[in-house]
């Protein structure tokens, strides 16, 4: 079976892409069919194999656009076959975007035989893919539409499980929960999420922050309800305030190449390497200009998941990028306006229960991304890197993965996060006042000892017990016992509700 449109650019150009997740192929079949991860296509319908031109145009009608592709192949392709073919169909589509983009890659201008006419045509198909409002070219009548600019690019397909979770509308769902909230409620279950938002963001990174630094940490969460634009001085002011070693903060996005460790030994234990430093700079940006407007276009999850994965896969510092690039999230909601009354959505809190997923999700680009570089071990800590790809994989990437892996963390923050402490402190509450009104305890220790029992499921231990001996009544312990496990049998499933 020969393979078809962008598969077979890959194959014949040898393009240093990553591989496609769906590749067309000719197949013994009557019409075009998607056949698991295959694009089964129809003898009759398949270019010639050495037909490059026509590839591409079918790539472009069958499969969308793959921007990481066409910047390497339109070079690669003679311009008078482009304008033979534009003279025989003037205003064919897809032509038309081939045009368009050779012409952006190369900075070479394309011969037109006559003016193109017709109505403007959309670069992405506004069914197939998130779009942006677009620039039009009025010479080909192309209009751009994707998340970013033909120097830098994401693009997030539509697929079934995306508008699932976009119909859900996450955000307005949060927003209505915390504001159904008793005000006294709703300010705790804030502050809650601040502190488990900044714990578990560091814990990700394997870190236990001290009190100091977790200060530092939800006072920059709050901050981003100021809706401050993206800068190279702004990024570099939060890192400084996300670490603790004065060797690693920043004065300015990075000047050296970076990596991502494994742990192993050697080049083997290199899992991810960034751009390198020039061209990091300058797709950082376009990723900051992106932020800056993107969220009063698409919706805002998406646009948070476009940013905050962008700016990881960049890594523009040499320390604390994974915990700025989720910080990252909650900037981009609040620059949309989307959380009001100093909501936080804890979304890594939910990533660091799906922590496996979080990791895969990250490894659909690090992993391919990792190919294109040659790493050679030096000595102790230090290595040589050469960049064997092209730059394309960098500028134009799928954050289909990301946005999808957002969304989901976000619906979980909401549905299972903010609602269990939400429930939480409805327990505690009725469980302090019902322990209250039936015996005299001091505050701090009847607080300590109810959370503690609501946190074991009903249970004070021995150990518990014994450090409470000499300031709480024995009786006590057990009553709090009895009141918390009547009040969760209460509200088991199928159980009377209080």
């Amino acid at each position: 079976m020969s393979s078809v449109g962008y598969a077979r650019l890959q194959q014949s150009l040898r393009l240093a892409v990553f591989p496609l997740q769906c590749s067309a192929k000719v197949q013994p079949i009557t019409g075009l069919r998607q056949i698991g991860d295959t694009l089964a296509v129809p003898p009759n319908i398949a270019p010639a194999e050495d037909d490059l031109l026509g590839h591409l145009l079918f790539a472009l009608k069958h499969e969308g656009v793959q921007l990481a592709i066409l910047a390497q192949a339109l070079p690669k392709i003679p311009a008078a076959l482009l304008e033979t073919e534009l003279k025989n169909t003037p205003n064919g589509i897809y032509i038309r975007k081939a045009c368009y983009l050779r012409e952006a890659f190369t900075q070479e201008t394309l011969r037109q035989h006559a003016p193109v006419r017709g109505a403007f045509v959309p670069l992405f198909d506004p069914q197939r893919y998130v779009t942006m409002p677009g620039e039009r070219n009025s010479r080909w009548r192309v209009e751009f539409n994707g998340i970013g600019t033909l120097a830098y690019c994401a693009t997030v397909e539509r697929t079934p499980e995306i508008a699932t979770l976009l119909e859900h509308d996450i955000l307005l769902r949060a927003q209505s929960f915390i504001e159904s909230l008793p005000t006294g409620m709703m300010d705790r279950a804030i502050n809650w999420a601040y502190l488990h938002e900044t714990r578990d963001s560091f814990a990700i990174e394997k870190e236990s922050p001290s009190d100091a630094k977790a200060h530092r940490f939800i006072q920059l969460l709050r901050q981003a309800h100021e809706r401050i634009p993206l800068s190279e001085d702004y990024l570099t002011t939060l890192q400084n305030a996300t670490i603790s070693n004065p060797f690693d903060m920043a004065v300015a996005f990075r000047h050296e190449q970076n990596h991502l460790s494994s742990g192993l030994q050697g080049a083997a234990g290199v899992a991810y390497v960034p751009p390198e430093p020039d061209l990091c700079r300058e797709l950082m940006e376009e990723l900051m200009r992106l932020g800056n407007h993107m969220p009063a276009y698409i919706d805002p999850l998406v646009a948070a998941a476009v940013i905050s994965f962008g700016f990881v896969f960049l890594h523009p510092f040499m320390d604390g990028n994974g915990r700025l690039s989720r910080f990252l999230i909650h900037h981009t909601l609040c620059r949309a306006e989307a959380l009001k009354n100093g909501l936080l959505l804890p979304v890594s809190v939910a990533m660091k229960r799906e922590e496996r997923l979080y990791l895969e999700t990250l490894q659909k680009f690090s992993r391919p991304a990792r190919q294109f570089w040659d790493v050679r071990w030096i000595d102790q800590g230090r290595y040589s890197f050469e960049f064997t790809g092209d730059s394309s994989i960098y500028r134009f990437w799928d954050a289909t993965p990301a946005v999808r892996f957002t969304l989901e963390m976000a619906k979980r923050a909401l549905e299972v996060e903010l609602r269990e402490e939400t429930t939480f402190l409805e327990r505690y509450d009725t469980i302090m006042r019902t322990v209250d009104e039936s015996y005299d305890v001091r505050g701090s220790d009847l607080s300590n000892l109810v959370m503690m029992c609501l946190t074991n499921k009903g249970t004070l231990s021995k150990n518990r017990r014994k450090q409470y001996q000499y300031s709480v009544q024995a009786e006590v312990f057990d009553y709090i016992e009895q009141v918390t496990r009547v009040l969760l049998a209460q509200q088991e499933p199928g159980g009377k509700q209080l």
